[in-house]
């Protein structure tokens, strides 16, 4: 069952960075564990409560995947926290790393291995013991955008950006459907038509090269 759309209901207005303005942004940040925290919303387009969920169990080096599992949907309570499945089953999933990031989770383990006592794969990645809390997460975004010259958006726009990056660059729908963690790919369509459809105008473009030829 999946919850029910009203085809009339206004969509929330969505945002996104480029990759030449994520790298501006991210260009601001010089602590790694953040550095991770942003890569892993452009790159991999984890939801912020997936993104708060990972365990350093669910990053596996050698084969340069990080799983998505569960979530942690508690705003700012490190305190008492509970982790729960995946927004939906499709919602589980197996994420490829980008060597930047991949990169930089390996130095931030071996970092955190360091710093925290009785470190453990159990931790969560862009934390310690207990999960980031959301006003960190905000604070840092607008911080980093105000020092780039960017609007600021919002987390879940990290994820709009990684949908863009993925079709701008040529990625069918299936793909980014499972990428994504999407249940159908008509909810990936119906979110992200504008986007193919510029995606689509770039190869009507070829076609009419052919054409001229």
């Amino acid at each position: 069952m999946t919850k029910f759309q009203d085809p009339n209901e206004r969509r929330k207005e969505m945002a996104y960075y480029t990759y030449d303005e994520f790298k501006k942004f991210i260009s601001n940040e010089e602590e790694l564990r953040w550095k991770c925290v942003f890569e892993i919303l452009y790159y991999c387009g984890l939801r912020k409560g997936e993104l708060k969920g990972l365990t350093w169990k669910d990053i596996y080096f050698d084969k340069k995947v990080l799983s998505v599992n569960k979530q942690i949907t508690q705003r700012n309570n490190r305190v008492k926290f509970e982790s729960s499945d995946t927004k939906t089953r499709d919602s589980r999933r197996i994420v490829p790393i980008t060597k930047v990031l991949l990169n930089d989770l390996k130095m931030l383990y071996e970092q955190d291995k360091k710093e925290y006592y009785g470190f453990n794969d159990d931790f969560f990645v862009v934390s310690d013991a207990k999960p980031i809390a959301d006003s960190n997460i905000y604070l840092r975004r607008t911080k980093l955008a105000i020092l780039a010259g960017l609007k600021v958006i919002r987390i879940h726009d990290f994820r709009h950006s990684c949908a863009s990056l993925l079709i701008n660059n040529g990625a069918n729908v299936t793909l980014v459907a499972k990428y994504l963690g999407h249940t159908k790919i008509e909810e990936t369509l119906n979110t992200y038509s504008h986007m193919f459809s510029t995606a689509l105008d770039s190869v009507v473009s070829v076609i009419d090269s052919l054409e001229d030829d």
